[in-house]
């Protein structure tokens, strides 16, 4: 009976391969071709259209990488094929069948307008159904010839990756360009037959259905004439039938799905790049809309939207008419479906405000649901941010990429860590690029966690990652497993309707608290460092300008708060949050230009806050505090001469130099400031740091030792980093030089020089202030290592059983043991400005200014004791897809922060990513606000972005518990109310106090954003 089976599906294949596909195209006719290769970069289509163009023949070379060539397509209908259905395809060389990483083009008619994309499963464009025969066809074809990053399957680094090194010579030979009549019942014979075997397959050896399924497929082989296969197709399709028209099971599981494209806005391709695959995948999808009544397309990236709009005005156009047909479904409400780690909690709040209010803006939509498929993990401060911005469930897929524990849940509440829960989902067919293929159903129902409580599951389908979207055959797919016995039933519908059907069936779902960590990709949150100090540092500089510009708006007659020009630097540092462009997971060029616009975005804003500052009037020098924690600490004047002062937060203090109660002393290599005595070791690292007011050591080792691992992970260079690291290491103990190099009563530095490996230098000044335990390690490096990651070990005198790193709006506690395979799995971690650990009593904290990845390990010593050692990730150097990434410079600070608290981590994690700004002014006004109120963190301060003036804070609860306080303002009340993340109220004023202020009373961690309106001149 086996050797029977084999032999029927042996001739299935056979047949359906090389007699079924190649018929699907009755007839062809070639177009007469011509070309014009554009210099340099995209050229508008009138530029193009204007161009010369020489004759061009099949199977001829094109395309230098990244470069574009025109191709100009003439070409008449037969009369001969007068009632056929008419289309033209066109090869243009494609390699393998995924539509992202390869040559593209986008088909325009003579007028400009895009009709339709071309692709390796995409390849034809309609000309007519019917034709009446003798049609002129015309098409101007914008063809990208991008290069295949990932030939090779990652094997070895590539100059491709960037214009500026892929060179020229061609990569791609145009095969075929031809109008043909399709044969519609031969294409839909070869779908019946993909559909029936690919179920037959994965149904179980003993199930029936699978032998009926066999003995069909067998006895429509004998009807199909091989040498007419057009002539005999309806003949073998009314044979197959029967075993199509048999209905699912009652209890059949079922999979809603949903069209989509995953687009990511930049990763083996530039941005440039992202904004034309927009405009193909787009045109693709609106024209299957126009074929499908029944289709729904799901699409996300606010971003992606204005690219469209902006550059492709016919296909923008498309797109809100698909919209306004319920066919076309904004989602996820974010400018660009960003990291879920590493953006600072402002700016993931303006993720979701930016997005939400485009989607609202143009379309008339509220987006209810977070839509991240791809991200490398999820922050547990997403649960309430998400339903501050007025989402109501959450869906990713990336969770089941884990290497080591299976995610218990595909349906489930996910609670964070204010206690706020989402409805959230899997899909567990495990991918955002379903093609409803006989594997992914068989593997949807199989892994399906909820079976008992649930009896659905949803499905993103469509080509994607570079784009393509969903095709008609995927289509045809979902038809033919609407209803169909051995398979889970497939309805296209909306992800809001699948969400509520869902969440209506098991309204008691299990809860998942914390953090969502994906077990993969964990070298994300270090590699391509100077992006990541990019983000980091336009996000505090943002924070900054909206700061002063909304202080001289309220206080200047005449300044103007810059609405349009925060706008657009926002957006900027918004794209740059994509979930492969700041976890440092593209090719080099888009870091390259990742580096340049964030310089771009630090001159601005630099300009900008400058602008307001100096709106104050000017004066005697003062000290300006972006930081909402007050802060008394040295400053360097305009001369650079250090100066102790006391300045409140988010306001200012004259230049007025104050008298710390201990002086900084140096005596060899001992810095001394009355808090704490640190120690350097002939060899740079820290012997000793001394607690002068808990009377304790810190260390049990030496600190800040820089060890440099071996770092070569199993497989995606940049984007892992495997635990078999640990294995192999140098630690850095030859030091060029020790030398002090300040020695002032109000600063003391050493500075320590090392060499090392292929002739890399790192240069750190070690700094103790007066007045402050802190101790900087201001760091340069010009680095020259290949897979190699260099981290910074701070081993402390603390049995911490946890754990403490910052994430938005609050922390997360993580064990420091490993108990489980879930804890073993967390050996690298991510975290914002600051880590802690503590022991009932004491705590230390370390701090940093531009990195995120990190690990604390534990160990017993042979007296007894513990060691916490807190590890910092500085930099890494993978060579894959960027053979260069990292190499050069790099100026970061990181600090240790001794007998620390998580309030003092806090308010130090904002002074170092927030320095004091020293400029001349006059006497300047109050700070716009004040809080008092242990725990409570003003985090945003602007006006209201619908420009009536009132003032917005959002501020947070950070410590974990309970706190109430009072917020005060600078300007005269008139009311204030508590808003969600897109000002709207969300209830009646908040009463005032007697004295005109706001009463604040937050559990943990909560958000709470605040609109406070302006008592007018006549006392409203």
């Amino acid at each position: 009976m086996h050797d029977e089976r084999r032999r029927i599906e042996e001739r299935v294949e056979r047949v359906h391969h090389q007699r079924v596909k190649p018929a699907v195209y009755a007839a062809t006719v070639p177009f007469e071709v011509a070309a014009w290769q554009a210099p340099g970069e995209p050229v508008p289509f009138e530029e193009a259209a204007a161009a010369r163009y020489e004759p061009f023949a099949m199977n001829t070379p094109w395309g230098p990488p990244w470069g574009t060539t025109w191709f100009r397509m003439r070409g008449r209908v037969p009369a001969a094929w007068a009632g056929r259905r008419v289309e033209a395809v066109i090869d243009l060389g494609f390699v393998g069948d995924w539509p992202g990483n390869q040559a593209e083009a986008l088909v325009h008619l003579p007028d400009g307008r895009p009709l339709k994309a071309v692709n390796p499963l995409n390849q034809y464009v309609p000309v007519g159904n019917p034709v009446a025969g003798g049609e002129e066809v015309h098409y101007l074809v914008e063809a990208a010839s991008n290069p295949d990053i990932l030939a090779g399957d990652f094997a070895a680094p590539t100059p491709l990756g960037d214009i500026l090194t892929a060179g020229d010579a061609p990569l791609y030979t145009f095969r075929g360009a031809d109008l043909a009549v399709l044969d519609e019942e031969v294409w839909h014979l070869d779908l019946d037959l993909q559909v029936l075997r690919e179920l037959m397959v994965h149904l179980g050896e003993h199930e029936p259905r699978r032998h009926e399924i066999l003995h069909a497929l067998d006895r429509a082989m004998d009807v199909l004439d091989l040498d007419d296969v057009s002539a005999s197709a309806s003949a073998v399709r009314a044979v197959l039938a029967p075993v199509l028209a048999r209905p699912a099971h009652a209890s059949a599981h079922t999979v809603s799905g949903v069209g989509h494209a995953h687009i990511d806005s930049a990763w083996l391709w530039p941005v440039r790049e992202t904004k034309r695959k927009t405009s193909r995948t787009f045109s693709n999808v609106t024209a299957l809309a126009d074929e499908y009544d029944d289709f729904v397309f799901a699409c996300s990236q606010a971003q992606q939207y204005e690219w469209v709009r902006d550059s492709y005005p016919h296909v923008w156009a498309r797109i809100k008419e698909s919209v306004e047909k319920g066919q076309w479904v904004p989602v996820g409400g974010m400018w660009v479906e960003a990291d879920g780690n590493l953006p600072g909690g402002e700016a993931m709040a303006r993720q979701l405000i930016h997005g939400k209010r485009f989607f609202i803006e143009h379309f008339g939509v509220e987006t209810k649901g977070v839509w991240l498929p791809d991200s490398f993990g999820y922050t547990a401060a997403y649960p309430q941010l998400a339903k501050l911005a007025g989402n109501e469930w959450f869906l990713t897929q990336k969770i089941s990429w884990n290497q080591t524990n299976k995610f218990p849940h595909h349906t489930f509440w996910w609670e964070g860590i204010d206690g706020t829960r989402i409805f959230t989902h899997f899909p567990p067919i495990d991918t955002y690029n379903a093609r409803f293929s006989g594997e992914e159903m068989a593997l949807a129902v199989r892994n399906y966690r909820e079976k008992g409580g649930g009896t659905r599951s949803l499905a993103p389908f469509g080509w994607g990652d570079g784009g393509g979207g969903p095709t008609r055959e995927i289509m045809e797919r979902a038809r033919r497993l609407a209803d169909l016995e051995g398979s889970p039933k497939v309805v296209v519908e909306h992800p809001d309707a699948f969400f509520a059907k869902a969440r209506a069936e098991y309204e008691d779902a299990p809860v998942w608290n914390g953090e969502l960590y994906l077990e993969l990709h964990r070298a994300t949150y270090t590699s391509q460092a100077r992006t990541k100090q990019g983000n980091r540092r336009s996000e505090h500089r943002l924070r900054e300008a909206e700061l002063w510009a909304t202080t001289a708006a309220l206080h200047a007659p005449g300044h103007s708060y810059p609405y349009e020009r925060l706008d657009r630097l926002w957006k900027t540092v918004l794209l740059h949050q994509f979930h492969d462009i700041l976890p440092g997971s593209s090719i080099a060029w888009v870091h390259r230009e990742a580096e340049a616009e964030y310089a771009r975005v630090a001159e601005e804003l630099e300009a900008l806050t400058a602008e307001a500052v100096a709106a104050l009037g000017t004066g005697a020098p003062r000290v300006f505090n972006t930081s909402p924690y007050p802060r008394a600490e040295v400053v360097r004047t305009a001369g650079g001469a250090p100066a102790y002062v006391a300045v409140p937060a988010g306001g200012s203090a004259p230049l007025t130099p104050l008298h710390p109660e201990h002086p900084v002393t140096v005596s060899g290599r001992v810095l001394d400031n009355g808090l704490v005595r640190v120690e350097v070791a002939e060899d740079g690292t820290l012997s000793s740091v001394f607690d002068l007011r808990a009377g304790r050591e810190v260390l049990a080792e030496p600190g800040n030792l820089l060890r440099l691992h071996t770092d070569l992970p199993n497989y995606w260079d940049a984007w892992d980093i495997d635990k078999h690291y640990r294995n192999r290491y140098r630690d850095l103990l030859e030091a060029r030089s020790v030398t002090v190099v300040e020695q002032d009563p109000l600063i003391g530095a050493i500075r320590v020089t090392r060499a090392f490996g292929k002739g890399s230098t790192l240069t750190q000044t070690i700094t103790l202030r007066a007045g402050s335990p802190r101790i900087d390690f201001e760091t340069e490096i010009d680095w020259h290592e290949t897979e190699k990651i260099l981290k910074a070990g701070f081993p402390v005198d603390v049995r911490a059983p946890h754990s403490s790193a910052e994430i938005q709006f609050g922390h997360v506690q993580r064990p420091t043991h490993t108990n489980t395979s879930w804890e073993a799995a967390r050996f690298e971690v991510s975290g914002h400005r600051w880590v802690h650990v503590a022991e009932p009593g004491y705590g230390v904290a370390v701090l940093n200014d531009a990195t995120y990845g990190h690990d604390v390990t534990r160990t017993v010593r042979e007296d007894g004791g513990t060691t916490t050692r807190v590890s910092l990730s500085l930099v890494r150097a993978p060579r894959i897809p960027d053979p260069e990434a990292d190499q050069g410079g790099h100026r970061f600070t990181y600090a240790l922060l001794p007998g620390a608290t998580i309030e003092d981590a806090v308010a130090e994690g904002y002074a170092l990513n927030l320095p004091l700004r020293v400029a001349d002014a006059a006497g300047a006004p109050e700070p716009v606000v004040s809080v008092t109120g242990a725990g409570i963190t003003v985090e945003a301060v602007k006006l209201a972005d619908d420009r009536s003036g009132d003032v917005v804070v959002r501020l947070y609860e950070c410590g974990g518990g309970r706190a109430t306080g009072v917020l005060r303002t600078g300007f005269a009340l008139a009311g204030a109310q508590a808003t969600d993340l897109l000002e709207r109220p969300l209830g009646q004023d908040t009463p005032l106090t007697a004295d005109g202020a706001v009463g604040i009373t937050l559990r943990p961690f909560q958000i709470l954003t605040l609109r406070l309106r302006l008592r007018r001149a006549d006392g409203s």
